[in-house]
Order: C-alpha cells, then structure tokens, then sequence
C-alpha cells in the first residue's frame, strides 16, 4: 500500500521532518514516495514540468496521502498535493505538531480543516496508519 508524503522542501529541518514521517509510514508497512528523495529539489536550471510530472507520477496506486502542515501556512504545493488527493478521492491525513490546530484557522483555513483528519504528534499519526492498513486490507 502506498503512502504520498506532501510537506514544505525549502529547508533542512522540512526535508528532515518529511524523512520522518516516511520512516514511520515505512516502519509500518507503506510503500513511500516523498518527493525531494524519489524526485529531487528544485534547482536553477531544472525544467518546472520535470518536477511535476514527477510528482504527479508519485500519485500512480497511492492509496493515502500524509500532508505535513507545520509552519505559518500550508506550503503551496502540499496545498496542490491535498487538493489533488481529494480530487482523486485518495484519503489526506495531516499532522501539525507545531501548534494546537484549533489555534490554526490562519494557518490553514476552514476548507482544509473541514476536509482533512489531522493529527498533532506523530505517536497519533503512527496509530492513524496501522488502523488505516487494518481498514484497507
């Protein structure tokens, strides 16, 4: 079963936190695609649609998406990426763990915290994954 993990990539401790979170999807059992590992960053020079169309292969058999949703705003391609997934109607489960998402209407709007589970620690996220493996078997 395969997991998207969307996520803010500008910076170190982002792309660190992605890892994580696609260890934990690993750990328990997901087959992983996270962008900056199975596509690469954004560099000078590199074609837009490269990235894109890479990303959007990433959806190909993706039963669930994890959208990592620290920060002061939703990042604009895990905005896309959610939008996508419920385009799809692949389930999304977001996971906060910088501040209480009742705190968080700036942050990340009503449409997103009227679509989408989301968690505040990743000891939650764990057991959201293990029951969704149980539930799609």
């Amino acid at each position: 079963m395969k997991v998207y993990i969307a996520g803010p990539l500008c910076n170190k401790p982002e792309r660190d936190f992605a890892e994580k979170i696609e260890k934990i999807s690993s750990d328990i059992g997901f087959e992983t695609f996270l962008p900056h590992r199975d596509i690469g960053l954004w560099k000078e020079g590199t074609e837009f649609s490269k990235i894109a169309k890479g990303d959007l292969k990433g959806f190909e058999n993706c039963k669930l998406v994890v959208a990592i949703l620290n920060g002061f705003n939703v990042g604009a391609g895990t905005a896309w990426e959610m939008g996508y997934a419920h385009a799809k109607n692949i389930p999304v489960i977001g996971i906060k763990t910088d501040r209480k998402v009742n705190e968080s209407i700036e942050e990340l709007s009503a449409i997103i915290i009227g679509t989408t589970k989301i968690l505040e620690s990743t000891e939650n996220l764990k057991k959201e994954l293990k029951n969704f493996i149980i539930q799609n078997n």
